[in-house]
């Protein structure tokens, strides 16, 4: 599978990667909220030896090992989320969020 940006997203992500001199988008996950999991976007300085590289259009997405299982086959979309721009992620290994939508939940969590 893979991690893809959809158009508008690969758009953001490629001006933030120019101006910003970075080497692509890095993705993963945290421990965090009331479901147990959130997405982490950020821009990749580096490239780390446990990354899995996925390249759209000249775009580089990097992600950790410990994050790819969690999150292979989201699509990134970027958006208005009330009132302000955020990325939005359609997590497939996703199978609950918590009520305000900041973490989420696998089957690998409910075991």
């Amino acid at each position: 599978m893979a991690i893809t940006l959809t158009p508008v997203a690969f758009q953001r992500v490629q001006r933030f990667v120019a101006e910003s001199g970075a080497l692509g988008l890095r993705f993963g996950v945290s421990r965090t909220g009331c479901s147990g999991w959130g997405h982490v976007a950020d821009l990749a300085r580096d490239q780390r030896s446990d990354d899995t590289v996925f390249e759209q259009q000249g775009v580089k997405i990097f992600v950790d090992a410990d994050s790819l299982a969690l999150v292979d086959g989201t699509e990134i979309d970027f958006g208005k989320q009330g009132l302000s721009e955020a990325f939005l992620f359609r997590n497939p290994n996703a199978t609950a969020e918590c009520g305000c939508g900041e973490s989420f939940t696998t089957e690998a969590d409910r075991a």
